[in-house]
């Protein structure tokens, strides 16, 4: 075992320690009633804006979609120290849906851990876990988690996964052969934060610098010198630096990120979710593919016929100064919402079955 596996593992056996030393509490003391409950399992309450909104967007389509229920945000920071106390409300006939995103892989291992622990704790009740990207590495932990993956998915009976793309949905329907996979959109694209009377000026970069960036240093800063001789430029990314936000905390980073988008003439980003919230924003983008193509992914599934959003597969500097021009001169008034409810239908059937 290498230094970093043993460290992760001292994490984990601390954490499940965590759990086991923990006593029921009160936390959820407002929650003891005759409804039926609907949990939002690891809602992110971290730094990441594109899980943030995720469950921002899970949460409103559950309570939208099902009134009569309570639907309970399970923060992924109480995942072990409050398992208990959740356990102690839910019922038999009670719903678990976790949170979607890009995570279900190696890559995040510590959600994926986090995701296995809660489909071990609710062995009897539907889990549905939103619309996710798959992405096991091929490296020999890769092959190995994915295989712990397949054996704790496969023995939950009432366990369902949504893809929100055909490459998550292939690799779902063909690896866990003993749950029901369906395919919808990433829950954020089910929002709609259009303000068609705000003024726009500038273009806004949001550009990654992890393991899922694509683009070079030296093409990236090109294109950010050529971009800035001619235009208003300014710098902003989904990533924050902070944790255990409370739900209006998150909202709030939610709507301070949604306004810079709202206030932008055009969006460069290869995050996922710089896309989506173009989207959702009726802001102009050019999205660039990320290392495991969840960008062009999703984007052809659900955005393709966008008039102002373009994917670039393979990038090109000269390529995307063209796109810039060919962007900033189209209508950007936005006819139709890009994604319709009926994209939803497949999930909304798992979760009333």
């Amino acid at each position: 075992m290498n230094v970093i596996l043993f460290i992760k593992w001292k994490v984990r056996v601390k954490l499940y320690f965590k759990y086991l030393l923990s006593k029921k509490s009160d936390f959820y003391k407002n929650h003891i009633n005759s409804k039926r409950k609907i949990v939002v399992a690891l809602a992110a309450d971290y730094g990441n804006l594109g899980d943030v909104a995720i469950t921002y967007a899970q949460t409103k389509f559950l309570r939208e979609k099902f009134p009569d229920a309570e639907v309970i945000d399970f923060p992924i920071s109480k995942t072990f120290t409050e398992m208990k106390s959740l356990k102690r409300i839910i019922g038999p006939e009670d719903i678990i849906t976790i949170v979607g995103g890009g995570n279900t892989g190696d890559m995040y291992d510590d959600i994926e851990f986090c995701r296995q622990f809660v489909i071990k704790q609710f062995p009897n009740n539907r889990i549905i876990c939103f619309p996710q990207t798959i992405d096991f590495s091929e490296t020999a932990i890769g092959r190995k988690a994915l295989e712990k993956a397949i054996k704790v998915y496969g023995r939950h009976k009432k366990l369902s996964l949504a893809a929100r793309e055909e490459n998550s949905f292939n690799k779902f329907s063909q690896l866990f052969i003993n749950n029901k996979v369906v395919m919808a959109p990433d829950i954020v694209l089910s929002l709609d934060e259009t303000e068609l009377a705000v003024s726009r000026e500038g273009i806004t970069f949001v550009l990654r610098a992890d393991g899922e960036k694509s683009i070079s240093e030296s093409a990236q800063k090109e294109l950010i010198e050529k971009v800035s001789a001619n235009y208003s430029v300014r710098f902003n990314d989904t990533h924050i630096n902070k944790s255990k936000m409370t739900v209006k905390e998150r909202k709030n980073e939610l709507d301070t990120i949604w306004n810079v988008f709202k206030k932008s003439e055009l969006v460069i980003t290869d995050r996922l979710h710089g896309m989506i919230f173009c989207a959702i924003t009726n802001t102009p983008c050019i999205a660039i593919n990320n290392s495991n193509k969840k960008v062009a992914g999703v984007y052809n599934a659900w955005l393709k016929d966008s008039q102002t959003i373009r994917v670039m597969e393979n990038f090109n500097v000269d390529e995307a100064l063209q796109l810039i021009q060919e962007l900033l001169e189209k209508d950007a008034t936005r006819i139709s919402k890009l994604v319709s409810t009926d994209n939803f239908n497949d999930l909304i059937t798992l979760l009333k079955e």
